[in-house]
């Protein structure tokens, strides 16, 4: 299991006087701050999800970095300290673990829904100060009153979806075509659905498939004759574009939608094959093409330190290290409960837009529609919070 640290720490002797022993030990029930703030994250760093944990990983180890290099939090060094869990949650759960043992005052963790669930439940018996940049399964905040999200939950891209199938691309019909061993998947898509029907959007074919499959074809044959405005690929960006080349293979010229794990859907295509997800859309939590200083600021700083532009789990994470110095400055501590309790008032202005949390801890925050065109992730609109 990797470990990775990034600390700017100062080396301080504390000086005693050696004369007599006129002063008395503190008493064992006292309890001091550290003198170094340890903050630990869960990502998975190898594997097939390693593209998500990095990016995310690295964006909060820049935010620390800069961090310290402004005085640290409540005027302490922070040690930022990750473990790779490799896209398991028995991994996950063993890594949070060493992290306890390790003395984190709070965790940025985990990326994907499964592990981060799993840790959550655990964290929760702790009371550790937990918050997911991009877990998005909708049960993970209700392991417990310590557990947060930056990202906005898979029912709420659902809905999102149905309401930009409609109004903006005036959508009548929808297919979908779902994972149905990923809860990622079957959460959007179930959402989706109950939001479609509600908008008038009639489901015409809804297909299902296993974790690891490749050939989608037979699915997409049958989903190809009712030739509906929409396909809805509520999947990560590897199997979306597969999806996405096999359906255009078998003639399907609707436009194609996706939730947030389809940044990064370009890369896994070659440029000849852009074609397939030509105009395509997708729910995001921050575009790159923003103009505010503070967007454009996080994407010069981690375009230079990583020479690769950040994605939207890159921002996420990023914002999830700013939260948690946020929250233990107003807490004033590091104490746990009080922690806890500040980022439940935490109002935080960050890359990816303006947060608040809700009474279960998921973010109040506007959604950012992202176009594909040519192989490029394009502004389209921002969607607020109703």
């Amino acid at each position: 299991m990797k470990k990775f640290t990034v600390a700017l720490l100062g080396l301080s002797l504390l000086l005693t006087s050696c004369g007599g022993n006129s002063e008395k030990p503190a008493a064992a029930t006292e309890k001091k701050e550290p003198e170094v703030i340890k903050i630990g994250g869960l990502a998975p760093l190898t594997g097939g999800l390693a593209i998500y944990g990095t990016t995310a990983s690295n964006a909060s180890k820049l935010a620390f970095e800069e961090i310290n290099a402004n005085g640290g939090i409540l005027g302490k060094k922070v040690e930022f300290i990750v473990y790779d869990e490799k896209g398991d949650s028995t991994e996950a759960v063993t890594a949070y673990n060493r992290l306890v043992d390790d003395g984190v005052v709070a965790l940025i963790g985990d990326i994907t829904s499964k592990p981060t669930l799993a840790v959550a439940e655990i964290a929760a018996q702790d009371n550790m100060p937990m918050i997911t940049p991009t877990g998005t399964q909708y049960n993970i905040t209700e392991a417990g009153p310590n557990v947060f999200r930056v990202c906005f939950t898979d029912p709420y891209q659902g809905v999102v979806l149905a309401n930009f199938a409609q109004q903006k691309l005036n959508a009548k019909t929808a297919a979908i075509l779902v994972n149905n061993s990923s809860d990622y998947s079957d959460g959007i898509a179930k959402s989706f659905t109950e939001e479609a029907e509600k908008l008038g959007i009639t489901i015409v074919g809804k297909e299902g498939y296993a974790d690891g499959d490749k050939d989608f074809k037979a699915q997409l044959t049958k989903i190809a004759p009712t030739n509906p405005d929409v396909l809805v690929i509520p999947e990560y960006y590897e199997q979306a574009a597969l999806i996405a080349t096999q359906a255009r293979e078998v003639g399907i010229k609707s436009t194609f939608i996706g939730p947030d794990g389809w940044d990064g859907i370009a890369k896994a295509l070659d440029k000849s094959a852009y074609g397939a997800i030509e105009n395509s859309y997708f729910t995001n939590h921050y575009s790159t093409q923003d103009t505010s200083e503070k967007v454009q600021n996080f994407i010069k700083s981690y375009k230079a330190k990583y020479n690769e532009d950040p994605s939207a789990f890159s921002a996420l994470g990023y914002d999830a290290a700013y939260i948690v110095k946020a929250s233990i400055e107003k807490a004033g501590s590091t104490d746990k409960k009080a922690v806890v309790e500040a980022m439940k008032n935490i109002n935080y202005d960050g890359v990816t837009g303006q947060l608040t949390f809700d009474a279960k801890n998921n973010p109040v925050k506007a959604v950012t529609i992202i176009k594909v065109v040519d192989g490029n992730y394009t502004f389209d609109s921002v969607i607020q919070p109703k």
